[in-house]
């Protein structure tokens, strides 16, 4: 065969330095923009983007030759060093060390794509640390069969 087909979905989660507040309403579409800009820039597929105000989401079609440390180590690294320079905030913005990774069967996309949508109802009722459980219990009950 002399092509590659590649069906590699990713959903992309991390948060900011301590879990502070600092994806406010005023600089969200911006640092969204950013981080589209910075997949469009490394050719990264992005598929869709939102989040709160301590952490993001990320849908992502992963290439073959790319790794997903990379795709994290510039988007984070560049949106972090573009928003102290570029946006007006109120305190130095930073992402937390690490991040979590969930891989998506394509036939699941579309589901992702709308929990993602959703993330401001999502939270109205649900900590982080309780979404990121939900993850854990997930990926257990995926290895159990």
């Amino acid at each position: 065969m002399g092509q590659v087909f590649s069906a590699h979905w990713i959903h992309l989660v991390w948060a900011t330095k301590y879990r502070e507040p600092l994806i406010t309403a005023n600089i969200k579409q911006p640092l969204y923009n950013k981080i589209r800009e910075i997949c469009v820039d490394k050719n990264y597929y992005l598929d869709f983007i939102n989040g709160v105000a301590d952490h993001i989401h990320i849908l992502m079609g992963l290439k073959t030759t790319q790794t997903v440390a990379e795709i994290v180590k510039n988007i984070k690294g560049v949106s972090q060093n573009w928003a102290n320079k570029n946006l007006d905030l109120t305190n130095y913005f930073s992402w937390q060390d690490g991040y979590a990774v969930i891989s998506v069967s394509p036939s699941h996309v579309q589901k992702i794509r709308n929990y993602i949508k959703k993330q401001e109802k999502h939270h109205a009722h649900k900590s982080f640390d309780e979404e990121l459980n939900n993850f854990e219990n997930v990926m257990i009950i995926t290895t159990d069969i």
